[in-house]
């Protein structure tokens, strides 16, 4: 099995600056499609961004412009950088992978069902 470690959580001020990192382990990460998912107290757990195995990324609209997702494969690592963080980012933040994902389309990244392995999570806060 893949087993996914979340850190870097925290809590930062509204306008600043996180980067969060999930370990792999397990697999061949750089087969890997890699996502991040967050989910606010009484909210469903929503996406965020994805990055797949060609490094071709993917973004919610609440976070296009201000989050980066990347991924450094001979540390088997995947990062979500945010920048210009506010009130409504704050959410517990899960890292997911999936192996199996070449025979679908990116269209399924965003969903929750297109990934088999997640992590504990790591909490955000932003103040204000």
């Amino acid at each position: 099995q893949v087993q996914l470690v979340e850190s870097g959580g925290g809590l930062v001020q509204a306008g600043g600056s996180l980067r969060l990192s999930c370990a792999a382990s397990g697999g061949t990460f750089s087969r890997y499609l890699m996502g991040w998912f967050r989910q606010a107290p009484g909210k469903e757990r929503e996406f965020v961004a994805a990055i797949d195995w060609s490094r071709s990324t993917y973004y919610a609209d609440s976070v296009k412009g201000r989050f980066t997702i990347s991924r450094d494969n001979a540390k088997n690592t995947v990062y979500l950088q945010m920048n210009s963080l506010k009130l409504e980012d704050t959410a517990d933040y899960y890292c997911a992978a999936d192996r199996n994902a070449y025979y679908r389309g990116s269209y399924t990244y965003t969903r929750r069902s297109a990934y088999d392995y997640w992590g504990q999570g790591t909490q955000v806060t932003v103040s204000s």
